[in-house]
């Protein structure tokens, strides 16, 4: 150790210098020059050893020095032995994880100011539209049919607001794992139906077939309201994406493992380039309709992961699209 060595020249150096005196006492020329040799050795040794430390102290100050200024960290680790080496080593790896935590910290605020911006942009445009048909409204001839136009437009903006905010609060307390799901036993084939259920009309509107194929004898243990609140985001874009007279499918297949629910279209599909993010909060893809936001695939994606599942999609663009949702360690019977 270098504390070691430096009380080890020390305690030399003294009994050198001793010996130079008693040499010197006892008038013996040979043995002072011999001793004054071994003193000025390990004094000149002493001085290396020391400015060699001062050196390694220094590259250890300048690095420290650096992380201060916020200059990319280097790599100051040696493999020698030394209380020294140790000391860079183990400051090494705090100042890189400290800085990788600083990293995250950056991306973590970028993302929050992405969102936040995402948000203001997804609340100025209805925001926009009710400020004109509220002028419209404030006209003293209006006519009474283009006043109901202007109720209906300003009622549809305010319902597209209040499913955004409420979207937003739901992946909010998702994020901050503020939601309880629960684990419980629920058929997919009633799961199928719970989710069906807000979807038939919009359907029906387009003159879509729905078909389902799923026994009644698959189960999956999940907090039954969440999942179908995940399944119906899935539905609702395959219906949006679907022309009229289209057909959207719904199976549910099962192994010893897992469960599958597949959700297919025969729409647009998506573009190639789009499918790496279309789960991504706020992503709008090249066929996103004018209304779309980009956060209901990113809620059931966020709402299907905290239960340990997962979910995909296939897409061919003028074919269709196919999602897969897959459980993982069901109870099958």
């Amino acid at each position: 150790m270098e504390s070691r060595g430096a009380k080890m020249f020390f305690l030399i150096s003294a009994a050198a210098g001793a010996a130079v005196c008693a040499a010197i006492g006892s008038f013996d020329v040979k043995a002072g020059l011999a001793a004054g040799a071994a003193f000025l050795f390990f004094y000149v040794s002493f001085l290396i050893f020391t400015r060699k430390r001062y050196r390694s102290i220094k590259e250890l100050s300048d690095y420290l020095a650096g992380i201060y200024s916020g200059n990319p960290t280097m790599d100051i680790r040696d493999n020698k032995e030394g209380e020294l080496s140790i000391l860079k080593n183990d400051i090494y790896k705090v100042t890189k994880t400290l800085a990788e935590q600083s990293e995250l910290l950056k991306k973590d605020k970028q993302y929050l100011a992405d969102t936040l911006s995402d948000i203001s942009h997804q609340l100025k445009t209805p925001l926009t539209s009710m400020y004109v048909m509220t002028d419209v409204l404030s006209m003293p001839d209006i006519p009474g049919q283009k006043r109901e136009e202007c109720l209906g437009n300003i009622l549809n903006q305010l319902k597209r607001i209040e499913w955004l905010v409420t979207s937003l609060l739901k992946l909010s307390r998702i994020d901050a794992q503020a939601v309880t799901f629960k684990k419980e036993k629920i058929s997919v084939r009633d799961l199928i139906k719970e989710a069906l259920r807000p979807m038939l009309i919009p359907a029906e509107l387009k003159s879509q077939e729905i078909e389902t194929d799923c026994g009644d004898d698959i189960f999956i243990t999940a907090d039954k309201n969440w999942t179908a609140e995940a399944l119906v985001n899935i539905i609702k874009n395959c219906i949006e994406h679907t022309p009229e007279g289209g057909r959207i499918k719904i199976s549910c297949h099962k192994t010893v493992l897992d469960v599958k629910i597949v959700v297919e279209d025969n729409g647009e599909g998506i573009e190639e380039e789009d499918i790496p993010y279309i789960f991504d909060r706020f992503y709008k893809g090249k066929n996103a309709g004018p209304d779309s936001v980009g956060i209901g695939l990113a809620m059931s994606k966020a709402i299907l992961v905290r239960q340990n599942a997962d979910i995909w999609l296939e897409s061919t663009r003028g074919k269709g699209t196919r999602f897969v949702i897959k459980f993982y360690q069901v109870r099958v019977v």
